[in-house]
């Protein structure tokens, strides 16, 4: 069986240099040789990376006492639902619900890969349902949260490169090095519109245009509640920073990261920060109005103060200190990660 750089190599030869979102998207989501697509990968210290949901339980148990309270603000209907996409392997749905303690809450998960359901159903049961995509919640339940964790930043990206006087888009030749080119695209075009041009020659970025269609197609959802956004990021004025000008795209392999994005193409993770400006922008722009945006630490600790005011005398066992502190301490996941709460009406 070819492996997916002989793939991509045959598609390049064929139609000429591709943009790098199609490459992106092929080394995360192939549905044999992409990074995600041949299903859940391992996560923690035996993995490639760590997540708030690698840490522990108290991630889940945290989010489970935000949507409590989002569930008690609706007056607790009774097709109240958890939302989640990008749940990966279930675990942070096993947590979150784990920690619900028999409430009448439903949980639903947004997935589109049939392995996925898979792993996921082997570990949650009956306790979930599923659908394939955002567009089933536009008949879906009326009151919901949603929430996402390390969602839009593995959604594949546009890079554009200054070249002194406009923006070029840069795409992928069949001997995998960058080639600049014009805009695949006129909705491509119209988002560099809005990029700076005071960068220096060969300032590189990433354009997130699934990201901006995907906050679209949440805020045509019909649930009213709330969105949780937990993700890398960045404002605009430190994502378009001179230090940044080689971009934030990297590749993460056994805890290791560099910037060699078209080297072992399906076996790498690749990831970018996300620009928590613009889709903030846009999510105004579709009437999601914005209520918290804080570092990961601040947010979650702001969210646990009511848990740990309750433990007052008691104090915390040594494993779940260990969770919080790597959860909200700005050495470690506390500033890494980014949270966005938007009202959804």
């Amino acid at each position: 069986m070819p492996s997916l750089p002989q793939i991509l190599r045959e598609q390049l030869l064929a139609a000429g240099p591709l943009p790098f979102a199609q490459v992106m998207q092929q080394a995360l989501y192939h549905p044999e040789h992409g990074y995600y697509g041949a299903g859940p990968r391992r996560i923690g210290r035996q993995g490639d990376f760590f997540t708030s949901v690698s840490v522990g339980p108290l991630f889940g148990r945290l989010l489970a006492q935000q949507a409590v309270q989002e569930w008690q603000a609706l007056g607790e209907p009774e097709d109240f639902t958890i939302i989640e996409q990008g749940a990966h392997d279930g675990q942070l749905a096993e947590d979150v619900l784990s920690a619900l303690k028999g409430r009448p809450i439903k949980y639903l998960i947004v997935e589109p890969n049939p392995r996925y359901r898979e792993a996921q159903s082997k570990r949650l049961g009956d306790r979930v349902h599923w659908i394939r995509s955002l567009a089933e919640l536009q008949t879906g339940p009326k009151h919901g949260f949603f929430l996402c964790n390390e969602l839009p930043d593995a959604f594949p990206v546009h890079l554009v490169r200054w070249d002194g006087g406009r923006w070029r888009e840069l795409h992928v030749d069949a001997t995998f090095q960058f080639v600049e080119g014009d805009f695949s695209s006129p909705e491509l075009a119209v988002e560099a519109e809005k990029l700076p041009t005071d960068l220096q020659t060969g300032h590189t970025l990433e354009i997130n245009l699934a990201m901006l269609v995907w906050i679209r197609e949440l805020a045509q959802a019909a649930f009213r509640g709330a969105i949780f956004i937990a993700d890398y990021g960045l404002d605009a004025e430190e994502f378009f920073a001179d230090s940044r000008a080689s971009g934030t795209i990297r590749r993460y392999r056994q805890h290791q990261m560099d910037g060699n994005v078209l080297e072992d193409l399906g076996e790498c993770d690749l990831t970018t920060h996300i620009n928590f400006t613009r889709l903030m922008e846009e999510a105004s722009c579709r009437g999601l109005k914005q209520r918290e945006y804080d570092l990961q630490g601040r947010l979650l600790g702001r969210l646990a103060l009511p848990w740990l005011k309750s433990l007052e005398g008691q104090g915390l066992d040594a494993a779940t200190m260990r969770q919080f502190q790597s959860l909200t301490h700005p050495a470690f996941l506390g500033r890494s990660f980014r949270c966005l709460v938007l009202d959804k009406s």
